[in-house]
């Protein structure tokens, strides 16, 4: 579980060099905190190698694989919000409680972590 985990907003804000972004990511590896990137998210987000920013972000993150019992536990998100976005259901299972989760998509991922109690925080961006 992660202290701040970027969902495919905060990946698409890296690839488009938006300065906020960047000066907050920056803020965060000072402080020693390494975000957490799920893999499904890196797939929805990658369409070129081309993409040097992102591929510079990643390099500051950790990327959070998806094995067989992470995806049981994604499964058991989406099930119990009724959802099937198996990108927001990752970003949600990496999250820690006290996590937070830096989104374009407040309201997927509100209804995700409501749906399991968590009390996550989400960082718009």
């Amino acid at each position: 579980m992660s202290e701040v985990v970027y969902d495919a907003g905060a990946l698409i804000a890296a690839d488009r060099n938006d300065r906020e972004f960047w000066a907050d990511h920056k803020v965060r590896l000072q402080r020693g905190i390494i975000p957490a990137v799920p893999a499904p998210v890196v797939a929805q987000v990658s369409r070129s190698p081309r993409q040097a920013s992102l591929r510079r972000l990643l390099r500051g993150c950790e990327v959070v694989p998806l094995d067989e019992a992470g995806a049981h536990r994604v499964g058991s998100v989406l099930a119990r919000a009724s959802s099937t976005d198996l990108a927001d259901g990752a970003v949600v299972d990496a999250a820690s409680a006290e996590a937070m989760i830096v989104t374009s998509d407040r309201p997927d991922i509100s209804r995700l972590l409501d749906a399991i109690g968590s009390t996550a925080t989400i960082v718009d961006v």
